[in-house]
């Protein structure tokens, strides 16, 4: 229980309530609203927040219990204890009987788990926030109901009583108080608006590198942990759920252990070490020179070490049998001479100098004689330069260190000490600098640690890429063959998205940097001034990325996130998935494995090619998530990195400067060096220029030229009327004038009449087989990360745009689109349908808007446009019709046919398929808007 601190802070009060939760219904809601409305008036009359809580013990009467000790109670119907607060509308004055209910919250029942008991308990608890909007100027006097046992009926008392809280307790005002207390009802005004402007405040503290703290000081200077080093581990009790993180002292080279845990050889530690460790276990007193038995001194098993010595320390089961009783003062001078020998013998005679760490691993609440054992190594080893200590818990520490400090400062203690990082963090982070162990993957925390990420709370997760702090490295370097190296190095190289092994290849120096464009410097500042923060303090910022096509956006994007990911949180959306979906995802990978809400490291989430709806969606429904939760931070919680292709990406970053960059295909002087360096080292590699077309196209800036005279070169030879020529112009025809388009593999093997191959690897192998030479350097194979389909698509869509007009010869290219509509087998071919529908319908009807980065603003689809100004309209006509007959008569394929003939002044033609579109969809508004222009 607690009394008021700071107004924000709640003041608490307990109530057991045990004999009252079995009264019956009157008896019950009388007894409850009483207590509830007392405290209440006291909270609201001082302006404090609090908490009254039933099912906590708040006095000390039985002695089987400890005041403020969780007992919980048996909650017959939850209903008595919300109706009972109707009492309000009888207790307060009519004046103040709304406000009354706006700052009493209802009831929260929160459950109680006992080992010893099955039946289920309650700490029913009620809130009180008297927030100076409602309770400014107003006094809050209250009658208290009373249950009358004569009558059996519930009365309220005769007068009307002002409540205040004194201490922790809910005490009247005295009646000669009462003016006193009115006429300060204005600064108690004061103070809590000025309390709630300071709590909206951010006062998030930044939390301290404890992982680097806790790499150092375990290894003695050094990031890795080798044999150089033995450790003495000194510790408490451990509870049951910690021993599933203490798996990282399997691997430390422990040479003894001094043990607090009266159970530890049953359920502690000592049994869950030896599980894994053959062990040598002593009482206390074996390391003395006045044992009274006859065995030899501990030191002479000890230099014949070859296991780790256990030494049982906690009570009276430490002395073995032989040992004379004694009494409680004796027993405790005894036990901290035989721990004074121990030490002295371990630090003087067995282990030399420099040679080991002294670790305290503070599990539980600290008792005096752990502390004892600080003390004897302080003096034996001159100091704290050899001791780590480390615990979870605050309190536990500060308990230690108060203790502690008479052998010396709570600033030099604090040095070697590593405080509030989880166990589970310590854990994680302690087995990543350990080579021999397999590695599980891992994410950064706020104290600067690392915590394990298991493959199912991975898959949870399943609308995020997510990318952690050891991502590839479950990889075996030494088993990954040359070829395979190479070939996912000449895949990006030649045009495939970039891959998370690029970059890791790239840092483990097994292939050539990736080279880091200016723009991604420019990404990275704003990324620092986000994280700074802002006057502004946006709980979702955004970093705007737009690129030409080909110019590297998406790896400078994914660049970014791969320098960030251990100190941030990243991952890829993948934007498939519901805004909602992707929304509670970001917040429970937030929030995993951390311990305060308002200290999570910053999510950054990349998204691609968005659509902009669907962005504004999930950005609201982040800051509403983030709403919700009342904590201020001077941080962003989350950062989305919107990276999307545009042909005019200077001029969108004009419009948002300080959070857009600009990709474009023209390079700086300082990064042309860097590209032909590049270059001339993949030639080195004997990697023929064709090969690796993309990067050389970059290197060129993609002059029209270079691209015209490289695909010309390229195509000699090439046979016209094969089957993968003709599939090469259908694929060029929708890269061009669809963003990100591609043909699934399935439909490319259908349209080539291959077989059916279930092993994926042969599958590819057969598909390029049976491609022209030409096909094979012009078509690059890749994974649909939203879909998952393996798909073909052109290397570039400046190569698509110059191979359409290089093929097509004098061939106008509606006839080639009247073509690709008769391709049967393209069209009924089931796998990957869908995203091939949706492709052909975006080649007929998607216009292109600046407002989405496109250089114009278009009428129709940019192909339409191309047919009806290098052909004419009926040509852009005839193929329309043609795709609404193929395509179950669209109704937006007949409104883009009414369009086009009242553009052309087609009007009765017009009104016909304006009715037509009109009739698949009668309440659609953008086709009554067209139906409306015609006649207009």
């Amino acid at each position: 229980e607690s009394g008021v601190s700071g107004l924000i802070t709640p003041c608490h009060e307990y109530k057991s309530f045990a004999i009252a939760a079995e009264l019956n219904k009157n008896q019950l809601q009388s007894k409850f609203a009483c207590e509830v409305i007392r405290f209440a008036s006291a909270c609201m009359n001082i302006r404090t927040n609090g908490t009254i809580h039933f099912g906590i013990m708040d006095s000390v009467e039985d002695r089987g219990w400890k005041h403020g000790q969780i007992i919980g109670i048996k909650v017959k119907e939850r209903e008595y204890y919300v109706d009972a607060l109707d009492y309000i509308e009888k207790c307060f004055c009519k004046n103040v009987q709304e406000i009354a209910r706006q700052c009493i919250h209802p009831p929260v029942f929160v459950e109680v788990i006992s080992k010893d008991c099955q039946e289920q308990r309650f700490v029913v608890e009620v809130d009180i926030e008297p927030t100076s909007s409602l309770v400014k100027n107003r006094f809050f006097e209250v009658y208290l109901p009373k249950y009358n046992e004569g009558s059996q009926r519930v009365t309220l008392t005769k007068d009307r009583v002002l409540y205040q809280r004194v201490g922790a307790k809910s005490e009247p005002i005295a009646h000669n108080d009462l003016a006193t207390f009115i006429q300060g009802l204005q600064d108690r005004d004061a103070q809590r608006e000025k309390a709630e402007l300071s709590s909206a405040e951010v006062h998030t503290e930044i939390p301290q590198n404890l992982g680097r703290k806790l790499s150092i000081l375990l290894n003695d200077g050094k990031s890795y942990m080798d044999d150089s080093l033995q450790y003495i581990l000194v510790t408490n009790r451990c509870e049951k759920d910690n021993l599933n993180y203490i798996s990282f002292l399997m691997h430390l080279n422990i040479f003894c252990v001094f043990d607090f845990d009266e159970d530890s050889n049953v359920s502690g530690l000592y049994s869950k070490y030896k599980e894994h460790h053959a062990t040598r276990s002593y009482f206390l007193q074996d390391f003395s020179n006045e044992s009274k038995t006859g065995n030899p001194p501990a030191q002479k098993h000890l230099c014949l070490f070859d296991q780790t010595s256990w030494i049982f320390c906690n009570g009276r089961s430490d002395f073995r049998g032989d040992e004379k009783p004694c009494d409680e003062n004796t027993w405790i001078r005894t036990k901290k001479k035989y721990l004074k020998k121990a030490i002295t013998r371990i630090c003087d005679e067995i282990l030399p100098k420099r040679s080991f760490i002294v670790l305290f691993l503070l599990l539980s609440p600290v008792q005096k004689p752990l502390v004892d054992t600080f003390q004897e190594f302080y003096t034996e080893m001159n100091g704290t330069e050899y001791i780590v200590c480390i615990a979870e818990c605050r309190e536990n520490y500060r308990k230690w260190a108060n203790l502690a400090q008479a052998s010396c400062s709570i600033e030099t203690l604090e040095q070697c000490s590593v405080v509030g990082m989880k166990l589970s963090h310590i854990d994680a982070t302690i087995q990543t600098m350990l080579h021999s162990t397999a590695q599980p993957r891992h994410l950064p925390v706020s104290s600067r640690g690392l915590c394990t990420l298991p493959s199912l709370e991975e898959e949870k997760l399943f609308s995020l890429e997510i990318l952690c702090v050891d991502q590839c490295e479950d990889i075996k370097l030494d088993l990954l063959p040359e070829k395979e190296i190479q070939e996912i190095e000449q895949n990006f190289y030649r045009g495939r998205k970039i891959i998370w092994e690029n970059f890791w290849l790239a840092d483990t120096r097994r292939c050539g940097e990736i080279i880091e464009r200016e723009a991604c410097k420019d990404a990275s500042r704003l990324l620092d001034d986000i994280l700074r923060g802002s006057e502004l303090n946006y709980s979702v910022a955004k970093l705007k990325i737009f690129h030409h096509p080909g110019s590297g956006g998406s790896t400078i994007a994914r660049q970014v996130l791969w320098k960030r990911r251990k100190d941030l949180r990243c991952a890829v959306i993948k934007a498939s998935y519901s805004p909602a979906t992707v929304c509670e995802h970001a917040l429970a990978f937030r929030d995993y494995e951390e311990k305060e809400f308002s200290h999570c490291l910053p999510v950054l989430l990349l998204i691609e090619d968005y659509d902009e709806d669907y962005l504004e969606e999930l950005r609201n429904e982040l800051m509403d998530a983030v709403a919700t939760r009342k904590i201020s931070s001077p941080r962003p919680y989350f950062i989305l990195m919107c990276c999307r292709r545009s042909n005019d990406p200077e001029r969108l970053c004009k419009v948002s400067p300080l959070d857009t960059v600009a990709v474009t295909h023209k390079l700086m002087d300082s990064e042309k060096s860097l590209f032909r360096t590049k270059l001339e080292k993949l030639k080195q590699k004997d990697i023929k220029p064709e090969f690796i077309l993309t990067f050389v196209l970059m290197c060129e800036e993609f002059n029209e030229t270079y691209v015209r005279d490289f695909v010309g070169h390229i195509l000699q030879g090439i046979d016209h009327s094969s089957r993968d020529t003709r599939l090469m112009r259908y694929v060029a025809l929708l890269n061009f004038y669809v963003p990100n388009s591609y043909v699934s593999l399935s439909h490319c093997e259908a349209f080539l009449g291959l077989g059916v191959y279930t092993e994926r690897k042969s599958r590819a192998y057969d598909f390029k087989s049976h491609l022209s030479e030409q096909a094979r350097m012009i078509f690059i194979e890749l994974r649909e990360s939203t879909t998952y389909i393996s798909s073909v698509r052109i290397i570039h869509c400046l190569v698509a745009k110059e191979i359409l007009h290089q093929l097509s010869g004098n061939e106008p290219q509606s006839q080639l689109a009247m073509a690709l509509l008769e391709e049967k087998m393209l069209f009924e071919n089931r796998f990957g349908r869908e995203e091939f529908i949706k492709f052909i319908r975006d080649l007929f009807i998607r216009r292109d808007k600046r407002s989405k980065g496109d250089s114009t603003d278009t009428l129709f689809s940019p192909f339409i446009e191309h047919v009806c100004k290098a052909e004419d309209c009926e040509k852009a006509i005839a193929v329309l019709k043609a795709a609404y007959e193929l395509l179950g008569k669209d109704a937006f394929f007949a409104q883009q046919l009414a369009r086009l003939h009242y553009n052309n002044e087609k009007f009765e033609d017009a009104e016909y398929w304006a009715g037509v579109a009109k009739f698949h969809l009668p309440n659609d508004s953008y086709i009554l808007d067209t139906e409306g222009q015609v006649y207009r």
